[in-house]
């Protein structure tokens, strides 16, 4: 039987696709890099340094997070209803405003870090260092505003220039300078890899506002729109913050937690493990790229079919390319892991574990992306937080008795609980079901 695909969402669907595809070409291509720049490091570093550059770039995206304010989020929401209510200027100062709060929030941060890690010297042994604290502040601010830049370029209908610099040319520029610098036997330190990280990204960033300049697209920050940004948006901004921490700390907590209860070395194999998990997201990732401001417009302009597609287009797109490569990590997740070094192969029971977890991910679609762009950022960090931190809490007490395994295993059962509850919430309390039996409510949606 030939699947009919209605008039109203053919075109539709055939754009979120066209868009998805080439965004996973990008993030196919930034995984791809990202692995090469993991496994460089791992192979000139010490097991302890290579510790370092893992808890420091983990602490880096969670602060980096933390810093944007909530605000590549809000931003994509913004952008398209203002636009949907004929206030360019509006979506303009949105995005203006949001660059500005970005970069304070950054600045801020990194001194708190680096105030931090210095009353902290007294009481470390004269064997411990906080220098990978310091490489990890100066990695603060280029993260946050490389999130943010993407989020405001991307919610303007830019694909290449939101995601270029940072996903591919970033990436290409820290392996290969790395590798060069082994061949002249000059063999980075976990803070050194740190500080050249972030010196290369604040150069990727420079370049993209000016080429988003020379295109026309909104990016540069400004002052003046900042006071009646935060009273109008300020409450949005907190909750969107939380919703975005928690999620990053979802992916990265655990590596902290690791390096803190038992060692560095253990907190990069877990590092490795996770950051190879991840790959089973890179379709339903580059997709939520697309879909999210077409979610805050059809939603927000009562078109709950238009969006029921997009939202079953991108669980089962998700679905079918991580449960394909799930089978491959069970398979072959030694081998993959052993391109770390042979003490990195030990992962694999915590690299099917939690990939597993992140498998109901797919399953149930992009959930968290349709509670933030409906407004339903309270639910979502009330509902996915407590559950999530309860798992944290419970990793303290198991992690000194089974380890990186136990981690893993406590991650995954907390974050399948988490996205079945997320889940059922947008299908009874918003209207969109985000999960792969999405595709079958497309016909009970009211056409706009």
């Amino acid at each position: 039987m030939r699947l009919t695909v209605p008039t109203d969402l053919s075109s539709l669907l055939q754009k979120g696709l066209a868009r998805s595809v080439a965004s996973l070409g990008i993030k196919i291509a930034t995984a791809g890099l990202t692995y090469l720049t993991y496994v460089v490091l791992s192979r000139t570093q010490t097991a302890d340094e290579y510790g370092h550059f893992a808890f420091g770039l983990a602490l880096a995206t969670v602060l980096a997070i933390l810093a944007a304010l909530g605000q590549p989020m809000a931003v994509l929401r913004l952008w398209a209803q203002f636009r949907g209510a004929g206030n360019p200027q509006g979506a303009n100062d949105s995005i203006r405003a949001g660059s500005a709060l970005t970069i304070m929030g950054g600045l801020a941060t990194t001194a708190l870090l680096c105030l931090g890690a210095v009353m902290a010297l007294p009481f470390l042994p004269a064997d411990q260092t906080v220098n990978h604290l310091f490489g990890a502040a100066f990695l603060i601010l280029p993260m946050a505003l490389a999130e943010y830049n993407s989020s405001a370029l991307r919610a303007q209908g830019s694909l290449w220039t939101a995601l270029l610099p940072r996903d591919i040319f970033w990436r290409l520029a820290l392996p290969l300078i790395a590798l060069a610098l082994a061949g002249l036997g000059v063999a980075l330190s976990g803070p050194d890899a740190l500080v050249l990280s972030a010196a290369l990204l604040m150069g990727m960033l420079i370049l993209q506002m000016r080429v988003a300049d020379r295109h026309g697209y909104v990016i540069q920050p400004s002052l003046a729109p900042v006071p009646g940004h935060r009273k109008a948006w300020g409450n949005l901004s907190r909750w969107l913050l939380i919703g975005a921490l928690i999620e990053t700390a979802t992916l990265n907590a655990d590596v902290i937690l690791v390096g803190l209860m038992l060692d560095l070395e253990s907190s990069g194999l877990y590092f490795n493990a996770f950051r190879t998990a991840g790959l089973m997201t890179l379709f339903t990732f580059a997709i939520e790229l697309v879909i999210a401001p077409m979610v805050a417009e059809h939603y927000h302009a009562g078109q709950l079919r238009l969006a029921q597609a997009v939202t079953a287009l991108c669980a089962w797109a998700g679905f079918i390319f991580s449960l394909a490569i799930f089978a491959g990590f069970a398979l072959f997740g030694e081998t993959v892991l052993s391109l770390f070094g042979p003490y990195y192969a030990e992962g694999w029971l915590v690299l099917v574990l939690l990939a597993f977890g992140l498998l109901f991910d797919a399953a149930t679609g992009p959930s968290k992306i349709v509670m933030m762009m409906t407004g339903h950022e309270r639910a979502y960090a009330g509902l996915f937080g407590s559950i999530m931190l309860v798992g944290f809490l419970v990793q303290i007490v198991v992690i000194p008795v089974w380890g990186v395994v136990g981690a893993a295993l406590v991650n995954m059962s907390a974050r399948i609980l988490a996205q079945i509850v997320i889940a059922l919430w947008c299908r009874f309390r918003i209207g969109l079901d985000t999960s792969l039996f999405g595709a079958l409510a497309i016909p009970r949606s009211s056409p706009a």
